[in-house]
């Protein structure tokens, strides 16, 4: 996860210190509009609407320590959609309220502020409709899950009809953990839920919920541009007969970790990659491809299934090296459940 937070005054420094503690380490880079070097926060020496415009587009969460009004203010031109903004959170310079401003579901920042205020001792404060009135946010659960929203529209209609009381379904092609909850328990209804691979439509109004249960394993020349990397996993998925809203992550050697093609590729794409030492991707076990030039180059015999297996969770190789124009790609396929316990 990457943070960033920003604070506006000393005391606001000083707590910005204590909710980086929050994060796993190298998670959060602390930033202040005054002088803070002896608490460790960077100045801020742009204009803010500079400063926020870059987390904005680099970041998965920003948290400003300060007044609300201030958050607001800045983020106001770059807010886009709930499906690509950062999670923001504005917390007072006491640490006393800790609120969700945007993206409270999808992005996770109520969850965020949820974490943060009992990090800090502070009251969150989330107004979104189903948190307040105990019902379940599809949306979160899905991002929770680890599931693809194909469809923000029907999204948006399951929702309304939770919040609304209305029967709402729900069907599953993968295994659930813990009991489904009341409001999606309707035998039939008219609007409901499916989490599964398959282009199915149970319901009238269907939210398909896709679980993203893949890892891609890539290598590449030197210098390899995006657009052929991306048209190389678009026929590697095809090949596999996978679709690219599976996919959740990607793994790589770390001789690649400065390819700005392969970063750019999962950067648009909102995929997380990991880079692996030659020793750690070495010591993945099974049978992989052999290529005696990789292993001349890379000390490793294939980076692309090794990578893919070692960046998945317990997944196994279902596309082995599929290689063209300088790049290969490998696809790990992860089992997969769906929990509600969680994240309700």
């Amino acid at each position: 996860m990457r943070v960033r937070i920003i604070a506006f005054s000393t005391k606001g420094c000083r707590k910005a210190s204590e909710i980086a503690g929050f994060f796993a380490e190298g998670e959060a880079e602390l930033f202040a509009k005054t002088t803070a070097d002896s608490l460790g926060l960077r100045k801020v020496d742009v204009p803010m609407r500079e400063w926020t415009g870059k987390a904005f587009s680099e970041c998965d969460a920003i948290v400003f320590v300060g007044a609300a009004g201030i958050a607001v203010r800045e983020i106001a031109p770059f807010v886009r959609d709930k499906t690509v903004d950062p999670a923001v959170v504005s917390v007072d310079e006491l640490g006393r309220f800790c609120i969700p401003l945007l993206s409270g579901h999808i992005g996770g920042a109520n969850g965020l502020a949820v974490g943060i205020a009992g990090h800090i001792g502070a009251i969150p404060v989330v107004t979104t409709a189903t948190d307040i009135n105990g019902k379940i946010a599809i949306d979160a659960w899905a991002v929770g899950n680890d599931l693809s929203i194909t469809d923000m529209g029907a999204a948006k209609e399951v929702a309304a009809r939770i919040l609304a009381g209305d029967p709402v379904g729900f069907v599953s092609d993968v295994p659930v953990v813990g009991a489904v909850p009341p409001e999606l328990s309707a035998g039939e209804a008219p609007t409901g839920v499916y989490v599964g691979t398959e282009d199915r439509r149970p319901f009238g109004t269907t939210l398909r919920l896709v679980p993203r249960d893949c890892v891609l394993g890539i290598g590449c020349r030197r210098g390899t541009p995006e657009e052929t990397i991306r048209d190389m996993v678009s026929r590697a998925l095809a090949a596999a007969g996978l679709t690219p809203e599976r996919v959740r992550a990607v793994g790589s050697i770390d001789l690649k970790k400065d390819e700005e093609g392969l970063l750019s590729f999962a950067s648009r794409r909102s995929l997380p990659v990991t880079f692996y030492t030659a020793a750690e991707l070495n010591a993945v076990p099974g049978e992989f491809s052999r290529s005696g030039f990789v292993q001349s180059v890379t000390d490793v015999d294939c980076v692309c299934e090794r990578a893919a297996v070692r960046a998945s969770r317990g997944g196994r190789i279902v596309l082995g090296k599929f290689a063209g124009d300088g790049v290969t790609v490998a696809v790990a396929r992860e089992d997969f459940s769906v929990d509600f316990t969680r994240y309700v």
